[in-house]
């Protein structure tokens, strides 16, 4: 019974793990995955691949319409200056970068509730770098944060995709369970809403880890390869003789510095 849902859950998440796929390409064998499941069962009907259809067609819609929506505000709220606005008045919180952290979090949080994670990305996060990058804080630390934060826009209250999603599956009213034959009750909304506090909870309690640990998010710098000047002269002068008269060799590697 579990075999196929876990196969079809290897060839999203297993093969972007594993650096086989993209995020994208991941969703695509998803998709190939989900038809092979139901030519396997006996259940690919025309209207359903219809109805599937139509669904993708109108959340595209949706999403590109959302997107274009963002672009407007962005366009017009950086045409009247308001962005170097936001950024005085961020980079004045009391607290320096822990203040400036603090608030921007809860402010994601909150915004949460009402935005989706798209429009958070197009019209928030804008916003929101350059005012980091005067701080000094790392913008990839930075920018996991504020991932690690959206993604309970899924799960929160009234608006969350996931919640959505699973509402569209969970049974509306009693059913005998083919496995136990057992009559299950129906689940409630207020059942999946509560259901989604603790993974919400479970969300906060990441963002706090990677706030307070960022070595979680950039030990990648501790291990650069780091270029020694002296022992690149060392070369270059032990390769003098057999360049002749060739000019020096520049240490700045075109950087003008």
């Amino acid at each position: 019974v579990m075999v196929p849902p876990l196969a079809l859950i290897f060839l999203v998440l297993g093969t972007i793990f594993i650096g086989v796929a993209t995020p994208t390409e991941g969703g695509a064998m998803g998709s190939v995955g989900a038809l092979a499941l139901a030519i396997a069962r006996g259940r690919l009907k025309f209207d359903l691949l219809r109805q599937a259809t139509y669904s993708t067609a109108k959340l595209s819609a949706f999403v590109l319409f959302i997107l274009l929506g963002a672009r407007v505000f962005s366009l017009t709220f950086y045409g009247v200056d308001g962005h170097r606005w936001v950024e005085e008045l961020l980079t004045s919180l009391p607290g320096g970068q822990t203040g400036f952290l603090i608030v921007v979090n809860i402010m994601v949080f909150v915004l949460a509730f009402f935005l989706d994670y798209f429009e958070l990305a197009f019209i928030i996060i804008p916003l929101l770098g350059p005012a980091a990058d005067k701080l000094g804080i790392d913008l990839i630390w930075f920018g996991v944060i504020l991932a690690v934060n959206m993604q309970t826009s899924f799960m929160h209250p009234p608006f969350g995709f996931a919640l959505f999603f699973l509402r569209s599956v969970a049974p509306k009213i009693p059913y005998l369970d083919k496995v136990t034959g057992k009559r299950m009750e129906p689940v409630t909304t207020g059942q999946i809403y509560w259901g989604a506090v603790p993974f919400v909870c479970i969300q906060l309690i990441m963002v706090a880890l990677v706030i307070l640990f960022p070595q979680m998010v950039t030990h990648y710098k501790s291990g650069g390869v780091q270029l020694d000047q002296g022992a690149v002269q060392q070369q270059f002068d032990n390769l003098a003789p057999s360049l002749g008269d060739a000019p020096p060799l520049p240490l700045d590697f075109g950087s003008g510095k």
